[in-house]
Parts: structure tokens; C-alpha cells; sequence
């Protein structure tokens, strides 16, 4: 297993056993990543070849060919940028068309330098560049000044949220090292920064070609009072922008060496953890304690953001790739709606609001809509233009849904679990890279909770009324006179709604039907709300966008409390995807009459199954949208029953739901 080195608190380069035998950490040189970008020939590549030679990072064999291939292009200097530009195609044209990175490293810390590319036709290759960085360097000719692209790339750097800037104003040597000419560029550019979310810029005159203010200060621009560049990049404070609060630990593999151990490898992706630790696992909700933290050979009792490491629970827990480990207090949002910022890096097909898109996220794959494209962002100026696609190296905004929920922070929190790539489903080529800004309206968890909780406040302590706002007036409830007691007492049982759901081919609606019987042969009062009934006459009329499954529920919801109030136990089988609209029907019943059962399959089950033949349908193009396959399906949080119908047999499954009706 490989470790890969974090920043500040959580860059750990190993351990060492002391003489009790207890694990201790050992701490190396942190890394910062930063990435260097900049109009064409503002001399970035100078800069990092520069900042290699007077380290001392090049070896003398590579100082010669440096020398012999300057000589050969007939340039007076040794041309340092050849150091980065490492494709034939790059030296021929003296421009950087790939990403290349390059790692050094000093007494005081280590670096990996992305040297992107500065055309504008290259932005995908920036995006890439910059997607992990601390810092960026913006190069600036000193005599050009600022340029729209010097603009763009702070646009980019404050959208991908690089927390430090640094204006590297070059070429310094050939303005005469006029300090008016640094102090026109440095106002200019900071009054356009102002206008981004960078938390940190930091302006230094260089000259990259001779040296000045690059690794040693300049003599030449004795006016200048702050460090040379490679000072401040061995300086500059980046523990801070670490996430080492939310413990994010996205599970890549089970581990089972034999019977008796089962543990699961990751990355942190943030934050820290201790054994002994309560943790939940997503989705599941499952809660267990921390047993131990395993680093190679040894035994941790605390691991940070970055380390890679195998944990073990105190409980069997089942874990597979793609959930994630999070402290059970501390959790991250779960949704399958979000809006993204969304880089578009494919250069065959644009982006297409039709095509079903692989969506990974950590270590989780799950299918994916971009549902809507909200605005395409102007790199140059920031305005926000109308559009219908995304073509190679465009950014939008835009409104995304999966298949199966993720577990996110907001990108401007914690970079590590905010971004996603899109992944063309025919040929696995990466198509999008995004930046997830927030669950999408109704899809938060906080926020079912507080309109379960205006729905039950409208509908009254008992439960009665209407959760939601009528659109007619002047109507009145009218409880009659037998109220439910009444109807309790002449039934023998109190009424009770038992709400089934699960995809397509569960067995929802075999338990069910079974269950009916069998509460009918006990002489209760059972009716039957199935999903493919209520379609042939009460809905005949929705079909099944988000829209319209929400009215579904709905009105299955209210005529379930009209049958309820008669004093039935109400069996519905419906697959009701989404848990808002589930909670809105729960709303709508007192405290414990509300029985979701949640009736669980494997997919590939649920398609050999294939009841109704749909999914074979769907997988010859004639269904669109079908949830569990196309369309997401929220599973229950928190059901009162699970029933997994591979499992559990259908005698068994009915019997398990006597006992819960009682």
C-alpha cells in the first residue's frame, strides 16, 4: 500500500517503535503543490528551469545538453525553459502544450511544480494542473502588462479555490527594474482581484532569464522589501488550508487475508481519527467504533488526512467500495442532486444533456445526468452566458443527478471530497472535471428534517388535516361521527400504514400481496395501494418525471390517510425513489403508525428477476429514466424494517411483518 504524503500536520513520512513498543510517527519535510501559468512567452518554464538550476536540483549531464541544444538554436543563454518543455512538438514551437510536473526539493520543503499551459485552447490542461495545487504563480510580462489571459488565469485559480496566489511580474530586466512600472501592474492586477474569492496574493518582481528575486534576492531592485519567490514558497503557511476537521474516508477495498480479519483500505481524504472513535458508515448509516488503524506493518492509534491506511470496526459492518467512513457526528451531505462548476475536456463530443455520463467520485461510480446547463462562464471576463452545451475547455455551471446518492462537502470546504470527473460510458475517456457547490434545493438531509417537521406541525398533533396548502378555499375537515377509536375498538387492531419500497424486481409487491392474505385470514381490516394500480385510474394522468413520481406519492400519500382514518391497515407498494417525498408522506401520519419497510436487492438480481420484463426494455432503448438504472433511487436511511429479498424468503419476510403490525 502506498502512502502519499500530506502537508503540514498530516505529512508523515513513516514510522519508528520505540523502546515500550508504541508506534510514533515520524514527521518529514511537508509538500506544497503549486502550479505556474501565464500568458504565451511570459516565461513560466524559464522561471521553474530557472528555480531548478540555482537550487541546484539539475545534474551536470543535464546542464550540458541544455547548453548544446541552446547552442544549436542559436540562443546566446542557456535556455532553462527546456528543462519543462519536454515534447519535441514544444521546443520546436518554445510553448508549453502539455502539463508537466516536475518535483525538487529544499532543506525547508518539498515541491511538485505543474507547468501548465498559457493558451486559452489549453484551459483543460490548467484545470488538471491546477486541481490539487496550494499555490499558484501567475506570470506577468512586465512589458506587456496585464493581459485578459493573466485574468483568466486568476479566474481559474479562484474557481478551482487555490488558496494562495503569487504575481510573479517578470522580465523585470527589460523594464530597466522600474519600480513604477511593478507598482502600475500591482494595482491593476489587485484591483481585478478583488473581484475573486482568493484568500491570499502576494506580488514579487522577478527577472526568470538572469535570476533576480528568484531563488536569491535581487540587487538590482534594492526597493523591493519582501523575499525572493523560492523563499516565500518555502514559507508560505498551507497547514491551515488543510480540511483536518471533517474525517472523510472513502473506502477503495475490503481487505480479508483470512477469516478472522477484515479491514478497509483508503486515503483520508481529510480530517484525522483515533481508534476508539464512534464512526458511521455511508450509506448504510451503520454506526461502530474504530478497533485499529494499520500502516503498514504497524499498529496506529491516530491517522491524518493523507495517510493511507487499512481500519478495522468493532462491529461486522457491511462495507464495500465506494462507501465512505465518517465520524458519526460530522457527516458529509448525501445527494443525488447538486449544482457543479464543470470543466468540459472532451475534444470529440461536447457536453450532451441527453447522454448518461459515468460520474466517479472518491472511490465511488455511480451513473449520472447533467440535468441542466445554468450558465456557461466567459474565462476572460466572468460573465455569465446563455448557453445549451459545453464545447472542449468550457466551464459552466450546471445541475447534476445520480443514480446512487454521494457523500460531498462543498468544494470551497474540502477540495478532496468536493470534486467529481465525468467518464464517457463507451470508451472511459474523461469528458468532465467539476466542482460540486451545494445539494441542489430539497435534496438535503437538514432540510427534510425541517419540512417533515412543517409538515406535522400543519397536520396537527394528531395527524389530521392536510400537510399541505390548499389551493381551494373556504373548505372545511369533517371527522364524522365514529371516530377512529370507534373503529378500533370494533376492529381488535389499531390502523397502521405499511410503506413498501424498493427498485423494480425487489419483491415488494409479492410480500405485500402475501401479507394482505394473511392479515385478512386473521380477520384485520388490509387494503392494497399498489404502484401499477393506482396508475390505471387515480394517476392515469402523471408520468414519471421528478415531477410527476412527486405528485404520485403524494396523492397515494393523502388516499393511504383516508383509508388509514377508516381504520385499515394500508399496504403500499410503491418504489417511491425519492426519501423527501417519502418523509412528506410520512408527515402525514402520527408517530408510529408509519411502517417503512424497505425491501432490499442486488440489481443484477432485481434484472434476472425481471418481473414485469421492463428491464429488458430498458436495455433495448425503449425506457428512459428508469430508476436504480438511469434515474436515482434514494434508499431509506432509516427504515423500520429491512428485508433483503435474496436473503429472506417471502414465508419469512410475512412473518417478520406480523410481528411489526402485532
Amino acid at each position: 500500500m502506498s502512502t502519499t504524503q500530506g502537508g503540514g500536520a498530516a505529512a508523515t513520512g513513516g514510522t519508528a517503535t520505540g523502546a515500550s513498543g508504541a508506534t510514533t510517527i515520524v514527521h518529514e519535510r511537508d509538500l506544497l503543490r503549486f502550479t505556474t501559468a501565464g500568458s504565451v512567452d511570459d516565461g513560466k518554464s524559464t522561471l521553474i528551469g530557472r528555480m531548478l538550476f540555482d537550487s541546484k536540483q539539475i545534474f551536470q549531464d543535464q546542464m550540458d545538453q541544455l547548453e548544446s541544444a541552446s547552442k544549436l538554436r542559436g540562443e546566446e543563454n542557456v535556455n532553462l525553459a527546456l528543462l519543462t518543455d519536454g515534447l519535441r512538438s514544444e521546443r520546436e514551437q518554445g510553448i508549453t502544450i502539455d502539463v508537466a510536473f516536475r518535483y525538487f526539493t529544499t532543506p525547508k520543503r518539498k515541491f511538485i511544480i505543474a507547468d501548465t499551459p498559457g493558451h486559452e485552447q489549453y484551459t483543460r490542461n490548467m484545470v488538471t494542473g491546477a486541481s490539487t495545487a496550494d499555490l499558484a504563480i501567475v506570470l506577468i510580462d512586465a512589458r506587456n502588462g496585464v493581459l485578459t489571459q493573466s485574468k483568466r488565469h486568476g479566474i481559474i485559480a479562484s474557481l478551482l479555490g487555490i488558496p494562495h496566489v503569487v504575481v510573479a511580474i517578470n522580465k523585470m530586466d527589460l523594464v530597466d527594474y522600474s519600480q513604477e512600472r511593478y507598482e502600475e501592474i500591482r494595482v491593476e492586477y489587485q484591483d481585478f482581484a478583488r473581484k475573486l474569492s482568493i484568500n491570499d496574493i502576494e506580488f514579487i518582481p522577478v527577472s526568470a532569464l538572469v535570476g533576480d528575486n528568484v531563488v536569491d534576492r535581487s540587487d538590482r531592485m534594492p526597493w523591493y522589501e519582501g523575499p525572493p519567490l523560492l523563499q516565500f514558497l518555502e514559507t508560505v503557511t498551507i497547514s491551515g488550508d488543510r480540511n483536518l476537521v471533517d474525517f472523510r474516508f472513502p473506502v477503495q477495498y475490503v481487505v480479508r487475508p483470512h477469516q478472522d480479519f477484515r479491514g478497509f483500505s483508503g486515503r483520508i481524504a481529510s480530517g484525522s481519527i483515533s481508534v476508539g472513535e464512534e464512526i458511521l458508515v455511508l450509506p448504510s448509516r451503520q454506526r461502530s467504533r474504530i478497533k485499529g488503524i494499520h500502516y503498514f506493518k504497524d499498529e496506529l492509534e491516530e491517522a491524518f488526512a493523507g495517510q493511507s491506511v487499512i481500519l478495522t470496526l468493532e462491529d461486522e459492518i457491511d462495507i464495500s467500495r465506494g462507501d465512505m467512513i465518517v465520524r458519526s457526528h460530522n457527516i458529509p451531505e448525501v445527494a443525488t442532486e447538486f449544482d457543479a462548476t464543470l470543466t468540459w475536456m472532451d475534444d470529440q463530443h461536447d457536453l450532451d444533456l441527453n447522454t448518461q455520463y459515468v460520474l466517479q467520485h472518491t472511490s465511488r461510480l455511480t451513473k449520472a445526468y447533467v440535468d441542466d446547463l445554468v450558465y456557461r462562464i466567459d474565462v476572460n471576463t466572468l460573465h455569465r452566458d446563455d448557453a445549451d452545451t459545453l464545447k472542449l475547455n468550457e466551464i459552466g455551471r450546471v445541475k447534476v443527478t445520480s443514480a446512487n446518492p454521494i457523500f460531498f462537502d462543498p468544494y470551497d470546504r474540502n477540495r478532496n471530497t468536493g470534486g467529481f470527473v465525468l467518464i464517457d460510458p463507451h470508451d472511459f475517456r474523461t469528458v468532465g472535471a467539476g466542482m460540486i457547490r451545494h445539494a441542489s434545493a430539497g435534496t438535503m438531509e437538514e432540510l427534510r428534517k425541517e419540512q417533515r417537521r412543517d409538515r406535522l406541525t400543519k397536520a396537527g398533533a394528531d395527524g389530521a388535516g392536510d400537510a399541505s396548502a390548499p389551493a381551494s378555499t373556504n373548505i372545511f375537515w369533517d371527522p364524522g361521527y365514529v371516530g377512529l377509536e370507534d373503529r378500533v375498538r370494533r376492529n381488535g387492531h389499531r390502523p397502521r400504514v405499511i410503506w413498501f419500497s424498493g427498485i423494480s424486481g425487489s419483491g415488494k409487491s409479492t410480500i405485500a400481496k402475501d401479507l394482505e392474505k394473511k392479515l385478512f385470514d386473521a380477520g384485520k381490516n388490509a387494503v392494497r395501494l399498489d404502484g401499477d394500480n393506482v396508475r390505471h385510474g387515480l394517476n392515469a394522468d402523471l408520468a414519471f418525471s421528478r415531477e410527476d413520481r412527486r405528485e404520485n406519492i403524494r396523492r397515494v400519500g393523502h388516499l393511504a390517510r383516508q383509508l388509514y382514518d377508516v381504520g385499515n391497515i394500508v399496504l403500499c407498494t410503491f418504489v417511491s425513489p425519492y426519501a423527501e417525498d417519502r418523509d412528506a408522506a410520512r408527515a402525514l401520519f402520527p408517530e408510529g403508525d408509519f411502517i417503512e419497510v424497505f425491501v432490499k436487492v442486488d440489481l443484477e438480481e432485481a434484472r434476472r428477476r425481471d418481473p414485469k420484463g421492463l428491464y429488458a426494455k430498458v436495455d433495448n432503448g425503449e425506457i428512459r429514466g428508469f430508476t436504480g438504472v438511469d434515474a436515482p433511487y434514494e434508499a431509506p436511511e432509516r427504515p423500520e424494517v429491512i428485508i433483503d429479498s435474496g436473503k429472506v424468503s417471502v414465508d419469512e419476510a410475512v412473518e417478520m411483518l406480523m410481528e411489526v403490525v402485532g
